[in-house]
């Protein structure tokens, strides 16, 4: 996948894309920020505006556990980003009382971005190789019971293990940046007990397997899928969904598939005009869920239909005027197959 350049010849660089050639360094990751946001969230003064909801208490996205890095493993420093398991059976249904995505163009748009992931050349990855993704992000860094201040852009790099079998340790992380903890580090992402091929630990294989048929697919994904929080289930399936388009390489049939299940989903609306982290513009698919205090929007290209990136955002209380406030904001810019950590691929995205 070939990234639009928005500079000519001899243009001179962003800070952004300085950094993004500038060799590796250690900042949090897209993946395990999402927690610490959500728990900054709950406590951030939300520039005086009164919330009479109730804020979420768990993540604000269905996040993979292995990519999860606790509190504690910050603070002190640890090299082992750790995980718990997750338990996606059994889950009781709650449903959005908003129509499927059908009002604003959301579902057009979702028709191309469906369409145009069937024409894609991607190449099978095989057990023992890694499915390599770079990010740029920028995450928020404001302080306990402080307004939102989004930090300086950083690279990361996750490298995902294939293989279908369980296993403890799912890959490795390595990021940089002005921010970073640990710069340069490959850090190892381990499970606290063995994780199988699935929404906790994403291999082409297991992606590959599922069904092709929008409706089947839909209805594996809800019954897999439990509600987080005050989380409606379709929130719940929507952020399961973001984060697989956002951290792996996918049979084209099966990401088709996945935009037209996000299509049928209540409450989804498009945003003609959005940008990633590394500036690019594009179209942005989002929804908004009763039960959270957040929201995040997905870019797409104008034109290819690629996936971009992706911002989270804090929603303003109903009623009060207020305006949405940005709390994360992340670019996919590089994905590729490579055959061990600390390899990268050339190949660039969007």
């Amino acid at each position: 996948m070939n990234a639009d350049d928005p500079h000519g010849p001899g243009s001179p660089r962003s800070a952004a894309e300085e950094l993004l050639a500038a060799s590796a360094a250690w900042d949090l990751s897209p993946n395990r920020h999402l927690h610490h946001k959500e728990v900054l969230m709950q406590q951030i003064d939300r520039d005086g505006i009164s919330d009479a909801r109730t804020p979420m208490a768990r993540l604000s996205r269905r996040l993979r556990p292995a990519m999860v890095l606790p509190v504690a493993a910050v603070l002190t420093g640890a090299l082992v980003v750790t995980a718990s398991g997750g338990d996606h059976t059994s889950a009781p249904r709650r449903s959005s009382v908003a129509g499927p995505a059908k009002d604003n163009g959301a579902a057009v748009t979702l028709d191309r971005i469906a369409a145009a992931a069937m024409t894609r050349d991607v190449t099978p990855v095989e057990d023992g190789q890694f499915v390599y993704v770079a990010f740029l992000s920028r995450e928020n860094k404001g302080a306990l019971n402080s307004p939102v201040r989004l930090g300086a852009p950083g690279r990361h790099e996750v490298w995902t293990a294939q293989g279908s079998g369980p296993t403890t340790r799912t890959g490795w992380i390595r990021d940089t940046g002005k921010d970073a903890v640990m710069p340069g580090e490959l850090v190892p992402i381990v499970s606290t007990s063995p994780v199988g091929a699935g929404l906790d630990h994403v291999t082409y294989k297991w992606l590959a397997s599922l069904p092709t048929d929008p409706e089947a697919l839909r209805t594996l994904l809800y019954a897999q899928t439990e509600p987080w929080g005050d989380l409606s289930q379709d929130e719940t399936v929507f952020r399961n969904i973001g984060e697989l388009l956002r951290s792996t390489i996918m049979p084209p049939a099966t990401a088709s598939a996945l935009y037209k299940v996000v299509e049928k989903i209540p409450g989804v609306t498009m945003v003609p005009d959005a940008a990633d982290a590394a500036g690019r513009r594009g179209i942005g698919i989002t929804r908004e869920d009763p039960g959270s205090a957040t929201r995040d929007e997905w870019i797409f290209n104008k034109k290819t239909f690629a996936y971009l990136g992706s911002r989270s955002y804090m929603t303003a209380a109903k009623g009060t005027g207020g305006t949405d406030t940005l709390y994360g904001i992340d670019a996919v810019m590089a994905s590729g197959v490579v055959d061990s950590p600390g390899e990268v691929s050339a190949d660039t995205a969007g």
